[in-house]
C-alpha cells in the first residue's frame, strides 16, 4: 500500500467519524487517572518506554502496545504520544512496517532482534486506531494503516485449511521449522481483529477470529484440556518442540482475551476456567502432557483471570482483593488493569 494511498483512507476515516467518539464502545475512561498514573510511574520512563521489569529491565513491541491500550482507555492523550514517540523511533525500524520485537537499554544497538512479534503489532495497530478515532488524530490512523495491512501480508497464512496467525515473520512457518508453521494461540487478540478491519479492511480478520475460536475448541491437551503457549500446526494440533509443553505464561491470558471481545462460548470459558483453578483463585501453569502443576500464581493480576470468569460463567463478585489496583510486575499488573477496564465497562456487577 502506497504512503499516498495510507494518508487518502485515513483522512476519509476522520471525516466520517462522528465528534468525539467513545473508545471501543464505551471503554474511554475505564481505567481510572488514578491507576494509570501509578501504573505509568512503576513502568513508563520519562521518554515512553514500557519497562518490563519481570524480563531484565528489557522493552518489547508487546509492553509498547500494552502502554498504548491501557493510555488510550485511561483517556490520556499526552501519555499515549510520549509512547507512541518512542515505538516509533525506537521500533519501527523493519522495512515491511512492522515492529523490532526487542529493546535492550544495556546493549548498543539498543534493538537486539529485529524479528517482529505478531501480537505486538496487533496491539500497536489496535491502540492507534482506538486513539485515532478517538481523539480525531489523522495521523494515528495513518500509522494503523500501515502496521494493519503489514500483519495482514507478513504474519497472516492459510495452512491446512485453516487462517493462520504466524508469532512472528521469521522461524515460525512450515519452511523454517520441521513442525510448522507454529503458532502461539495467546496472539489471537480477538478485539482487536474488527477494529484493524476498519483501516485495513479484509475477510482475514473474520478468518482469523473464526479460526482462533475454533482452534481454542480443538486444544484441548492432556488431562486438563488445556491449550500449550506454543503449538504445532502442521498436522493435528500438539504442543510444539523446543518449547516448554506447558499452559503458561502465555496462554494465561488467552481467557481475559476472550472474555474482553465479548466470547460468550460457556464451554471453552468454563474448560479453560477448571483447567487453571488453584486454591484461593491462584493460576495454575501445568504441563500440557501431564497435568502437572508447574506453579501456582498468586499475583492479583494473574488471579484477576479466574475471578473475572467466576463472574462470567457464575455470577460470583469479585473479591476485594482484586478489585483494587496495586502494581507489582510488569506483565500480571497489565493483565490487572485490561481486566479491570473490561469489568468497569462490561460488567459492573462484578465490581
Amino acid at each position: 500500500m502506497s504512503l499516498r494511498t495510507v494518508l487518502i483512507l485515513a483522512l476519509a476515516l476522520v471525516a466520517a467519524l462522528p465528534q468525539a467518539p467513545a473508545i471501543a464502545q464505551g471503554r474511554g475512561g475505564t481505567v481510572s487517572a488514578e491507576d494509570w498514573q501509578t501504573y505509568k510511574a512503576k513502568f513508563v520512563d520519562a521518554g515512553g518506554r514500557i519497562i518490563d521489569d519481570g524480563n531484565g529491565g528489557i522493552s518489547h513491541s508487546e509492553g509498547q502496545g500494552y502502554g498504548l491500550l491501557l493510555a488510550v482507555l485511561a483517556d490520556n492523550a499526552a501519555d499515549f504520544e510520549l509512547i507512541w514517540s518512542f515505538t516509533r523511533r525506537e521500533l519501527l525500524l523493519r522495512d515491511d512496517g512492522l515492529a523490532a520485537w526487542k529493546w535492550s537499554p544495556a546493549e548498543k544497538p539498543h534493538v537486539i532482534d529485529v524479528n517482529n512479534a505478531t501480537d505486538g503489532d496487533i496491539l500497536i495497530a489496535y491502540a492507534l486506531t482506538l486513539a485515532g478515532e478517538h481523539w480525531r488524530r489523522q495521523d494515528y490512523l495513518a500509522a494503523a494503516a500501515k502496521i494493519a495491512p503489514a500483519i495482514l501480508d507478513r504474519a497472516v497464512i492459510d495452512y491446512g485449511g485453516r487462517t493462520l496467525l504466524l508469532p512472528g515473520v521469521a522461524g515460525f512457518s512450515a519452511a523454517d521449522r520441521d513442525d510448522g508453521p507454529v503458532i502461539n494461540p495467546s496472539y489471537w487478540i480477538f478485539e482487536a481483529f474488527p477494529v484493524l478491519n476498519r483501516v485495513a479492511p479484509s475477510p482475514k480478520w473474520e478468518s482469523l477470529r473464526d479460526d482462533g475460536e475454533s482452534m481454542l475448541d480443538a486444544l484441548q491437551l492432556g488431562p486438563r484440556k488445556m491449550p500449550a503457549d506454543w503449538v504445532s500446526a502442521r498436522t493435528r494440533l500438539k504442543a510444539a518442540q523446543g518449547f516448554p509443553a506447558e499452559f503458561g505464561y502465555n496462554a494465561l491470558r488467552i481467557p481475559l482475551y476472550l472474555v474482553r471481545a465479548g466470547s460468550d462460548d460457556a464451554e471453552l470459558l468454563s474448560r479453560l476456567r477448571l483447567g487453571m483453578l488453584g486454591s484461593n483463585g491462584d493460576l495454575l501453569i501445568s504441563d500440557v502432557a501431564t497435568g502437572t502443576v508447574r506453579a501456582a500464581l498468586t499475583d492479583p493480576g494473574y488471579q484477576f483471570v479466574n475471578h473475572i470468569l467466576a463472574c462470567v460463567l457464575e455470577r460470583v463478585p469479585l473479591p476485594d482483593s482484586v478489585k483494587v489496583f496495586s502494581p507489582t510486575q510488569y506483565y500480571p499488573s497489565t493483565l490487572h488493569l485490561l481486566g479491570l477496564s473490561y469489568a468497569k465497562e462490561k460488567r459492573p456487577e462484578c465490581l
